[in-house]
């Protein structure tokens, strides 16, 4: 047992000159020591040992991991191979330190960060600069006002190496390029300096153009430019480069004056003095501000290890927070030059992120439900595949959802114009699920509401999902002016031909469903076998999109009790009334202000947060409880951006809500 005052005992993954570079750090903190080593090869682990002064050397990875002696380890492995031994280490139970950047995308990092926060471990991304104090002096200076309203941030970090194809700087498969090896600094800079003129730790930007010149051969940014536009007001300069040099300092603008930075990034590496140079309005000269520090590596480490003994979940000076918006801004930058990596492209992400069997962990939480005509059982809880706009975060959000127990997929012709359908489609190939998976698709959406275009986008459909039927499949929109018969024909056409299982409807009345129903019935066909209307516990004041309808209301949750049609319900969360983006003195949300706010909502929320306090969980738990615990099938429909979202959603499952529970948090009765 370690006990607050005592070093952290380090492990330092990997034997590369950076790996070399912290040891020496770490030799010099005062609150750690390097007690192993591991690498991929004994002699090499060996001499590295030797080097440093280490006590024991490792073969291997797994070895150094499993080391009971090792509190925290250092992952100083090339880019791509961050993510396997970081979320291996938190599995190991060790503390995260990782070379940025952290990942080769956004969509590693939050697989990385997930893992570390529920393995109960620190995770820090080394970007050592932000652990001097001259950083820190910079910061405190802009929230002082010294420099008046900040307007403009010029940020650089560039040299020039010559090219070199088997190099890691402008290895396509290395991750290569100035943005990742380098970028990272001057974009953290600008958030950093942007955060503090809004007084917090870091902001993100809203907007992000960028150019750059990719090598004609690896097609990594040799050099590149950004241009950062926060919502605070505050624009940013970035550069870039393994193949150019440039000045690379730090220069921020205010109205009352600005500050150079000579040297942001290796801040006296050895220890000792840097300086600031405060340019204040109509001064004749400028004020210099002077730091004394100890070594750069060795505050890294000091703060890292007091993060730990202080058993925080962060490092304050740079937070899985923080790097999560560092890592999305530089894939917004390397999108604006044309540049993604040969292994974060469709075909080529055959893997998981942590490198490992895609399967349902022990103890996931999902449940599940039979739907007749469906030959698998359906998750509770459905993912929306409407905002994944690249493979890296599609992969991240779909396999971790797997692993948590979802098998339910509910995507449509009409998302991201196809891009949705085909990147569902190539990951059920890559990772060889499609028969442990339930696909719902939609099509027929207004204006192409018609039998014929329902068999066109059905077609369309399957091609992209490169698949051979939906096992449910539904209308996204219902057109009054086509008798409902035509479309029951039509769906049992398909049927037929075992392109779709079951068939309903999206944004359908319960009239027109009916209608279809008994149609079918006289005709001796299949009728609709679900519906996917919104449902909630708020009621939809006013429709989110044009033709869209809600199933809350009393006579559509008895006639669902009564048929024991399942519905898959859309927007089950009220779109984030449930969460702190509403209140009625929160108005910056037009959507949600239109949609949702209404007295007798409010009345419900506050119910809601009451019975979430008196449950132990939070209000957006209990609406969705609300919407799982009825009468009926019923499914909801979720649409997280980020894993964090997808946990937060799956608490629902473990809340319990009686009859008497569920008509009280939806008006019907008065008192619990």
């Amino acid at each position: 047992m370690s006990s607050p005052s005592s070093p952290l005992r380090w492990g330092v993954l990997s034997t590369g000159r950076i790996a070399g570079v912290f040891a020496q750090g770490v030799a010099a903190s005062r609150g750690g020591r390097v007690v192993a080593v591991g690498s991929r090869s004994p002699d090499s682990a060996e001499k590295f040992a030797a080097t440093h002064a280490i006590g024991r050397a490792h073969g291997n990875y797994e070895a150094l991991l499993a080391d009971p002696d090792v509190e925290a380890v250092y992952v100083a492995t090339p880019h791509p191979q961050h993510a396997e031994w970081v979320i291996k280490a938190a599995k190991a139970g060790k503390h995260i330190l990782c070379e940025k950047p952290m990942g080769l995308n956004h969509a590693e990092a939050m697989v990385m960060v997930q893992a570390a926060r529920e393995h109960g471990v620190v995770l820090m991304e080394a970007f050592m600069y932000r652990c001097h104090p001259q950083t820190a002096k910079i910061a405190e200076l802009i929230k002082a006002g010294a420099l008046g309203t900040v307007g403009l941030v010029q940020a650089t970090f560039s040299f020039k190496s010559d090219y070199n194809a088997t190099s890691r700087l402008w290895a396509n498969e290395a991750g290569g390029g100035g943005i990742l090896d380098v970028g990272g600094y001057a974009v953290s800079m600008a958030r950093l300096v942007a955060g503090a003129a809004s007084g917090k730790a870091f902001l993100d930007p809203d907007s992000v153009t960028g150019a750059g010149v990719l090598h004609p051969e690896s097609g990594v940014d040799a050099y590149a430019a950004a241009t950062l536009k926060f919502p605070n007001g505050v624009i940013a300069q970035v550069a870039a480069g393994v193949g150019l040099n440039q000045e690379n300092v730090t220069r921020i603008y205010g109205t009352a004056g600005w500050l150079l930075v000579p040297s942001p990034w290796v801040v006296n590496r050895d220890g000792g003095v840097s300086k600031l140079w405060l340019h204040k309005a109509g001064a004749s000269a400028p004020e210099e501000i002077v730091i004394e520090a100890e070594p750069l590596y060795a505050l890294e480490a000091d703060a890292f290890a007091a993060a730990v003994r202080a058993g925080l979940r962060d490092v304050p000076q740079m937070s899985g927070d923080d790097t999560l918006g560092n890592l999305a801004t530089l894939d917004q930058w390397r999108e604006a030059i044309g540049l993604t990596y040969e292994a974060e492209k469709p075909q080529a992400y055959t893997h998981t992120i942590a490198r490992r069997q895609l399967a349902r962990r022990a103890g996931a939480p999902m449940q599940h439900a039979a739907v007749a005509g469906v030959a698998l059982p359906v998750s509770r809880l459905v993912m929306g595949c409407d905002n994944q706009c690249t493979m890296p975060h599609a992969a991240a959000m779909w396999d971790d959802y797997v692993e948590r127990g979802g098998n339910t997929f509910d995507t449509a012709w009409l998302y991201g114009g196809g891009l949705q359908e085909r990147l569902l489609g190539q990951w059920m190939k890559n990772r060889g699920v499609r028969n442990q998976t339930v696909v719902i698709g939609k099509g027929g959406h207004t204006p192409q509401c018609t039998p014929e275009g329902i068999t066109q986008q059905l077609h369309e459909t399957l091609e992209r999902l490169q698949t051979d039927r939906l096992d449910i499949y539904l209308m996204h929109r219902d057109n009054p002016e086509v008798p409902v018969g035509e479309f029951v024909d039509v769906l049992n056409e398909h049927v037929k031909a075992g392109r779709i299982g079951i068939f309903g409807g999206s944004n359908w009345s319960i009239a027109r469903v009916a209608a279809a129903n008994r149609y079918a019935k006289r005709k001796g066909l299949q009728g609709f076998g679900a519906l996917s209307n919104n449902f909630s516990l708020a009621r939809m004041v006013e429709p989110v999109w044009g033709g869209c309808i809600s199933a809350s209301d009393e006579a559509s949750r008895k006639w669902l009790k009564k048929t024991q049609l399942p519905n898959f319900a859309w927007s089950s969360q009220a779109r984030g009334f449930f969460t702190d983006r509403a209140g009625r003195d929160k108005t910056t949300d037009a959507g949600l202000v239109r949609c949702w706010y209404a007295d007798d909502n409010f009345a419900r929320r506050e119910r809601a947060v009451e019975l979430a306090a008196k449950k132990g969980v939070t209000p957006i738990a209990i609406a969705a409880a609300y919407v799982l615990r009825q009468p009926f099938p019923s499914f909801a429909l979720i649409g997280p951006r980020v894993i964090a979202e997808t946990v937060s959603s799956l608490e629902c499952l473990g809340v319990e809500l009686s009859a008497k529970e569920a008509a009280w948090l939806n008006l019907e009765r008065e008192r619990l």
